[in-house]
């Protein structure tokens, strides 16, 4: 699958969320600006939304005419957009290579693998560069650095804020919205890898990541889930680096993970707060006891 249509079948299942909220949608000009594509691929949204019965679309008029099924969705597993491509692709080559601090990344190497264009890559890394954790170099390299107890512990009280805001939101949203059934599958494929777990351990990260993600999308905050890239980035690839107990640790989070869905179900905000919450404390004592005592950041 080409990765535009990704991008468009991202964008469409996003644009698919909006019409929860709202009896007519924006100008193609702002819904191209909200949901990050072109005109065009806007166009193509609502002329697909228009033959499926979602919207009366008469020029600038787009009405609503009912609320998104199940089916109206793409697939999760069609919509990465190129962000997501860019992003699993870097992380997974992090971990190929052990991802010690000094290890040096080449954008045109990057952008070669995983079949893309180079500006797109460069965005990633400026982006990912921000917070510290890459530097820099001259022609077209970049530096790993280290992460210290100091950087994580701040990371995970933004992320326990976000989360925590997130989850709240997500037991709120009416029962008709599509993230419930979004939130069914990911439950089936816990259970899958609950009952496979000695075999299939070290496929509980990237399920991870798709979990955390809804729910943060739930926040309808475009700060709290771009800022999340970074965190995912990090929570859910940096203590693979270190093997010890990784089946241990991820068997207890899946248990975990059921729970916090389970409480989701409820709607009850007393319960997705502690499921949550004990969750965060597990995520925040599992990344620290991945960085040694005293670890200090690679000199630039």
């Amino acid at each position: 699958m080409s990765k535009s249509n990704n991008v468009y079948k991202d964008a469409f299942n996003r644009c698919l969320r909006l019409l929860d909220e709202t009896k007519s949608l924006p100008s193609e000009p702002e819904l191209g600006t909200l949901l990050g594509v072109s005109r065009t691929t806007v166009r193509s949204i609502l002329s697909r939304m228009e033959e499926t019965g979602l919207i009366a679309w008469n020029k600038r008029n787009k009405t609503v005419l009912r609320a998104p099924r199940p089916e109206d969705f793409f697939p999760e597993e069609e919509t990465d957009s190129l962000a997501e491509i860019i992003e699993r692709s870097f992380m997974r080559r992090l971990l190929a290579e052990g991802a010690e601090a000094g290890m040096q990344i080449n954008e045109l190497e990057l952008a070669r693998e995983i079949g893309v264009g180079t500006t797109s890559v460069r965005e990633f890394l400026i982006r990912f560069s921000r917070f510290g954790l890459i530097e820099k170099r001259r022609n077209s390299h970049w530096v790993l650095k280290g992460f210290t107890r100091a950087f994580a512990l701040e990371l995970t009280e933004i992320r326990e804020m976000f989360e925590l805001r997130s989850a709240a939101a997500f037991a709120a949203l009416p029962e008709d919205s599509a993230v419930w059934a979004d939130l069914d599958r990911l439950e089936v494929e816990h259970r899958q890898l609950a009952s496979e777990i000695a075999t299939r351990f070290n496929e509980f990260s990237e399920l991870d990541e798709r979990f955390h993600r809804l729910i943060h999308r739930a926040s309808h905050n475009r700060f709290i889930v771009d800022f999340y890239d970074v965190i995912a980035m990090i929570f859910h690839y940096h203590y693979q680096w270190n093997k010890a107990e990784e089946r241990q640790r991820n068997e207890v989070a899946v248990q975990e993970h059921l729970a916090y869905i389970a409480a989701l179900k409820s709607r009850d905000p007393g319960k997705v707060d502690a499921a949550c919450r004990k969750h965060l404390k597990s995520a925040r004592q599992t990344l620290l006891s991945s960085i040694p005592e005293g670890r200090q950041a690679q000199p630039a």
